[in-house]
């Protein structure tokens, strides 16, 4: 399976749902083309719902990373919600996990942004 990203809003929040293997050569760069057409028409709040995603490997931990940096740098934030274990662990081993905001609820994410 490719990688997919559909997108809504909630409020002011843009909520990308992501599905399939986050990887290079799977359509990762999705992701990051849809952060770029949000922040430059000057969304700054974004959820990133990762429950889809079962796999991550270097290019997709590369992809989140730009993601997030494309949309610090513009003066916004990002959160990853509901994170499946295998995709926790490789944050967690890769340290990402204390330079992402992670939730396991999307409601308790979306408060958070208040």
């Amino acid at each position: 399976m490719g990688f997919q990203v559909s997108t809504r809003e909630v409020g002011r929040i843009i909520v990308l749902d992501a599905a399939g293997r986050l990887t290079l050569g799977a359509g990762g760069t999705k992701l990051g083309d849809s952060v770029n057409v949000f922040v430059s028409s000057g969304h700054k709040k974004f959820l990133l719902n990762l429950a889809g995603v079962h796999f991550i490997d270097s290019y997709g931990i590369g992809e989140l990373v730009r993601c997030y940096s494309v949309i610090r740098r513009m003066g916004g934030e990002m959160k990853l919600v509901r994170v499946n274990q295998s995709v926790l662990d490789l944050l967690q081993i890769t340290r990402l996990d204390t330079l992402f905001d992670i939730h396991s609820e999307e409601l308790i994410a979306l408060r958070e942004f208040q």
